[in-house]
């Protein structure tokens, strides 16, 4: 019966300190976020920059090096055809990537998990540690 009840409470233990970890990763990664939202505002701007660079041609560059400085270079109908597509998805790409903010997005990446993180472990610690207690009363009883 002891032994049972040892690894009873070093289960409850660990499961409210998984709980209490949770929690505080969740937490802090909030206040990450919002330290980076409103004070920090520069932090992100290097992923801005990340997002803004444009997707590659469908042609050889050497190709298109030579398109800009010889007007003698001939393509493909295929090629040609490549290149349109290119320049109408690339423009297609451009506008709706106008319409969103790639900071923005990841933060809401971010709270979403961090919501979990805290959703998930907030009961999770309280459960195991009001067993806990429940049972360190029943002991002194």
């Amino acid at each position: 019966m002891e032994k049972h009840s040892l690894i009873r409470t070093v289960y409850l233990y660990i499961f409210a300190m998984l709980g209490l970890v949770l929690l505080t990763i969740g937490g802090v990664r909030f206040a990450d976020m919002g330290l980076k939202a409103f004070v920090f505002t520069k932090a992100d701007e290097e992923q801005r920059l990340y997002n803004k660079q444009p997707s590659f041609a469908p042609v050889s560059t050497d190709k298109l090096g030579s398109l800009a400085s010889d007007s003698q270079t001939t393509l493909s109908e295929s090629e040609r055809q490549n290149i349109r597509q290119w320049l109408s998805d690339y423009k297609n790409w451009q506008e709706q990537k106008t319409n969103i903010d790639p900071v923005t997005a990841q933060r809401h990446r971010d709270a979403s998990l961090n919501l979990a993180l805290i959703l998930i472990g907030l009961p999770l610690y309280l459960y195991h540690w009001a067993t806990i207690k429940k049972d360190s009363k029943a002991k002194v009883q």
